[in-house]
């Protein structure tokens, strides 16, 4: 059995709330407002210029909100969960609490964020209802370098970036000091290098 903590209760979102990490009903599905930008038109009359994260399928769409719009505030649920594997583009995961509690989704509906998943990594499972239907990653993560080309020449290191490969598969661009079995830090919400760890 599943045991969900309630993290909204519903009830409905108004122009003014409309602000980055609200989430809203849009044709029933559940958006995070990734960013809100004013618009300012004559005589008082203003707009929102959005951009909302679809929790479902991770995709990003733009929309103009007017002071008259108010949308539902999904019921939804969070899980403290642990990544398992992955096999032929599902990935796996279980309850952290309760091993023998699984559940999968494939790798398109999870979005560039699968790139940085490794074993037993705990994430944040997300529930629309009783229905897993995404996980939300710590924006940033630690993970090793496997694979890097030489930085260097002629014994300095030159200005500029090279890419490398990361523990999970994941190919990003780091500066140029970065070596093989070190550990780095990443935005996972860009997919940047944040600094080395170690």
């Amino acid at each position: 059995m599943v045991r969900l903590c309630s993290s909204y209760h519903i009830n409905m979102i108004n122009y003014p709330d409309f602000k980055k990490g609200v989430t809203i009903l849009l044709d029933k599905e559940p958006y995070e407002i990734l960013e809100a930008i004013p618009i300012f038109k004559g005589r008082g009359h203003s707009t929102l210029k959005a951009r909302l994260k679809n929790l479902v399928s991770s995709t990003v769409i733009s929309k103009t909100f007017h002071p008259s719009d108010s949308f539902e505030e999904p019921e939804l649920n969070n899980l403290k969960m642990k990544f398992l594997y992955s096999h032929k583009g599902q990935y796996f995961f279980s309850e952290e609490s309760n091993p023998s509690q699984r559940f999968s989704l494939s790798g398109e509906k999870l979005g560039p964020s699968a790139q940085f998943l490794k074993s037993n990594q705990t994430v944040e499972g997300l529930f629309l209802g009783e229905k897993f239907v995404n996980i939300s990653l710590p924006i940033k993560v630690s993970l090793k370098v496997v694979e890097a080309p030489p930085g260097f020449k002629g014994g300095r290191a030159e200005a500029g970036t090279k890419q490398v490969t990361l523990e999970t598969g994941a190919k990003i661009n780091v500066p140029l000091f970065i070596k093989e079995g070190d550990i780095i830090e990443l935005n996972t919400e860009t997919g940047e290098y944040v600094r080395r760890v170690e």
